[in-house]
């Protein structure tokens, strides 16, 4: 395969794809009656979209998040990359977490005027997410809608927002830092220059229904067990989609371990890296690129096997 010379996004692009790829994050503000103790945090999962790479944050007016950000409008906001359908098991299994970005900042609530342009934009985002679907081919919508709908769909995710009984207050969260932190641990300031000129990667907001249509068909799985044979030369009893972005994917693959004493070896789950011949535009050019490199690896396995 033919690869680009950065294979892989920056930090500072992981960050703000995996901004825009989440539609919920963790909150954490300091509690009004903590009498000055940064130790006692208040936490909670919220719901936001990202308008120019910035959160914008709804937050039930029951919160006590409302109470403790009169008194101190320091905060904290923890948002890991979206692990949709069997992921979910798979790496708590393996004891393994998404990436994921923590921000520190101020959490400033919105004027009523402000807050009702915010609203639009949420329209927008929750519009946007219909009609890419809707206007995807009949392969790409297949997987799409493959997905598990109730759980990788932001706009049926951030619906009740406008739709349901409970009534929010919309915040700007405005970062003092950003760091990425990747699934082993590892942590990576980011530059705020950085994350300011960087943009969202064309494919995260629809990264979630990607990945679950992808893991949720055994066919499709199959071709991410070839591809580690061909192109890895893994022999993978099982493989799911870990990650997508414009440049490549990962792969979580089952394959076999060193041999013990008693010459047996066990299977555990390792990552693989595969890069794209060319930046995939959208997810239409990312799937496309996907059944080359399929049929590619099957005329490299019929080609050994003397079946060509």
């Amino acid at each position: 395969m033919k690869t680009n010379k950065a294979t892989v996004l920056t930090f500072a692009e992981k960050c703000k794809s995996i901004l825009s790829a989440n539609w919920r994050g963790q909150l954490n503000t300091i509690k009004a009656d903590a009498k000055g103790s940064k130790e006692d945090i208040y936490t909670s999962k919220i719901k936001y979209i990202c308008k120019r790479g910035k959160p914008y944050i709804w937050i039930p007016e029951k919160e006590l998040h409302n109470v403790n950000l009169i008194v101190d409008e320091r905060g904290s906001f923890s948002v890991a990359s979206p692990i949709p359908g069997p992921l979910v098991g798979l790496l708590r299994s393996i004891k393994k977490l998404p990436d994921r970005v923590a921000l520190t900042g101020d959490v400033v609530p919105l004027t009523d005027e402000k807050a009702q342009s915010a609203t639009k934009v949420l329209r927008e985002v929750m519009l946007s997410e219909q009609t890419a679907i809707s206007a995807s081919s009949y392969s790409v919508s297949g997987v799409l809608s493959s997905s598990d709908h109730s759980r990788t769909s932001r706009s049926e995710n951030l619906k009740d927002l406008l739709e349901g009984d409970e009534k929010y207050i919309v915040y700007k969260f405005t970062q003092r830092s950003c760091v990425y932190i990747d699934g082993n641990g590892s942590t990576h300031e980011i530059d705020e220059e950085d994350m300011g000129r960087c943009k969202t990667d064309p494919l995260a907001r629809l990264s979630a229904k990607l990945i679950d249509g992808i893991n949720q068909s055994a066919a499709r799985r199959r071709a991410l067990m070839l591809f580690c044979l061909t192109y890895k030369n893994a022999n993978a009893k099982d493989a799911y989609m870990l990650s997508v972005d414009r440049k490549g994917f990962e792969v979580l693959s089952k394959v076999a371990g060193p041999l013990s004493k008693e010459d047996i070896g066990q299977y555990q789950w390792k990552e693989f890296r595969f890069n794209l011949k060319e930046e995939a535009r959208d997810v239409e050019s990312f799937c496309r690129q996907l059944v080359e490199m399929e049929m590619d690896a099957v005329k490299e396995v019929s080609s050994h096997s003397g079946l060509a």
